[in-house]
């Protein structure tokens, strides 16, 4: 772990010190090693002046980035990605080591800041507006976009890096700068993450647009999302805190970019690839313990089938190697942390409770010589009317409700049942339950994100990212998500010389 500190140049970082010599409390947190229930370091705080000279930082820096060309901008994302490229292996290890997912999930993050670093570069050269006719003779009609301004960051912890990397490539190569709050659960990546970035800056004497603050909500989070300064709040977290964040920038007639919980079902017709369904919803339900706001968390198994089906699923998650991350052949490590532990444990009671039978897992998991929050992937399904009220709630744990249905519609009726409106997919052979599930006509699946034959997570940077309902609608990484981070300008030119006003109205 030392050596993962010294190359990341944690060890000597002025916010960091030494997890033995302090205690958490108002001016430091703890950074945990959730798999070894063990301290890695300890992170300062920002106090309210530190978050108003961080929020003066961003404003200045923006005012000089918005006036470089936006092509140089791209090539300063450029550079960026490739300092990732460099550190892709430490900066994943400890993504690993923070928060817990495994060594490759963690080099997974880090390679999607790099690919939408990428995309950002070409984007430099295309953020074009578009011409129109006027309806005026000797006038021209045209949009153009510009930058907006300081964007706020507020990330989770279960992606204490792509996500950054999502608003931050696209919101800096369209001239803006970000003020990041990362997840106090994960500061450690955030630094480290910074200042590769800031480092960037430094050889380019660019100014310093990759700001960082670290505190609590109601130091900094809360005082961060009011302030006028910050033109648009991007927030991923919980619906609860996407209500909160809303509201109070709504108050100021700001905007904000919301990327919030998932209740993601899969849907498994009669006719479906079996074997390519059970590896979709395994990763889908038991990657990163069922901590992404994608994880699949119903199963809708067509009933000829079910019965089968659970079966090979149940063996499959038996095979699941539950451990240590960042070692070889461990597929899931533990949940973040004790309060997750004891939601899941509730969780598993009440479904019981409420009808449902658990066919694997619903209990913790030991791990030799972890002292982590581990548990066994868990599958529980629902009685035969398919009511488990359990379901509809979010539970951030590797836990799976199977139902059963008849006919496509009693299928797609449920997966659209769920409050979130994030993720779904569907394991069909038919082209016709493929399209009647993407219908155009929008009766199918209601969510941002919709698969055919792939797993309701793992999303590619080249779309945009996001989902309606209780998912708060909005759209970051790939596609037109670049114009969140901008600001629409409608120019007219009269070169005619002579007034006219529009819709022939007369003013003499």
């Amino acid at each position: 772990m030392r050596g993962l500190m010294q190359q990341l140049g944690l060890e000597e970082h002025p916010r960091v010190v030494d997890a033995g010599r302090v205690e958490p409390g108002p001016g430091v947190v703890l950074s945990m090693n959730p798999a070894a229930g063990e301290p890695i370091a300890g992170v300062k705080l920002d106090d309210a002046k530190g978050l108003q000279r961080a929020l003066a930082g961003a404003a200045e820096a923006f005012d000089q980035w918005r006036r470089v060309p936006a092509p140089v901008r791209g090539q300063l994302v450029r550079e960026v990605g490739d300092e990732l490229r460099k550190f892709k292996e430490p900066l994943g290890e400890l993504i690993a080591l923070e928060v817990g997912k495994i060594r490759s999930e963690g080099l997974g993050e880090v390679q999607e800041t790099i690919d939408i670093a990428d995309f950002a570069v070409g984007l430099s050269r295309q953020l074009h507006g578009i011409t129109m006719p006027s309806e005026r003779p000797g006038h021209a009609m045209r949009e153009q976009w510009l930058p907006l301004g300081p964007v706020g960051v507020i990330t989770a912890f279960n992606f204490p890096h792509a996500v950054w990397g999502w608003n931050a490539m696209l919101a800096v190569v369209c001239g803006d700068s970000i003020l990041w709050k990362p997840s106090l659960m994960a500061p450690l990546t955030a630094i480290a993450t910074t200042e590769i970035a800031r480092r960037v800056c430094e050889r380019n004497n660019a100014p310093d647009i990759f700001g960082l603050v670290i505190g609590t909500d109601d130091v900094v989070g809360e005082p961060m999302v009011k302030d006028k300064r910050l033109p648009l709040i991007s927030a991923t977290g919980s619906c609860r805190m996407g209500r909160r964040v809303a509201s109070i920038v709504g108050e100021r007639l700001g905007r904000s970019l919301l990327e919030l919980g998932g209740n993601n079902a899969m849907i498994v017709d009669a006719d479906a690839d079996m074997e390519l369904a059970l590896r979709a919803v395994l990763f889908g339900a038991v990657g990163t313990a069922g901590q992404r706001c994608t994880t699949t968390r119903r199963l809708i198994v067509h009933e000829s089938i079910a019965d089968e089906f659970l079966a090979r699923l149940a063996k499959a998650y038996a095979k699941v190697k539950i451990g240590d991350p960042l070692a070889d052949g461990v597929l899931m490590g533990p949940l973040i942390h004790e309060d997750a532990l004891t939601a899941f444990e509730k969780a598993v009671k009440t479904a019981t409770e409420q009808g449902g039978e658990v066919i694997c897992g619903g209990e913790r998991a030991s791990v030799a010589g972890l002292n982590g929050c581990f548990v066994k992937p868990t599958i529980v399904r629902a009685p035969k009317n398919n009511e488990l009220p359990i379901s509809r709630e979010e539970t951030f744990a590797p836990i799976l409700y199977a139902f059963t249905f008849k006919d496509l519609d009693e299928a797609i009726a449920l997966n659209n049942s769920a409050n979130e409106g994030l993720s779904s997919a569907i394991c069909t052979g038919s082209v016709r339950a493929a399209e009647r599930f993407l219908s155009p006509d929008g009766t199918g699946s209601d969510c941002g994100l919709a698969y055919v034959n792939t797993s309701t997570s793992g999303a590619e940077i080249g779309g945009a990212f996001g989902g309606e309902k209780d998912t708060g609608g909005g759209r970051e990484s790939g596609s037109d998500a670049w114009k969140a981070y901008m600001r629409r300008q409608t120019c007219t030119v009269n070169f005619s010389g002579a007034f006219e006003l529009a819709q022939g109205i007369r003013f003499e």
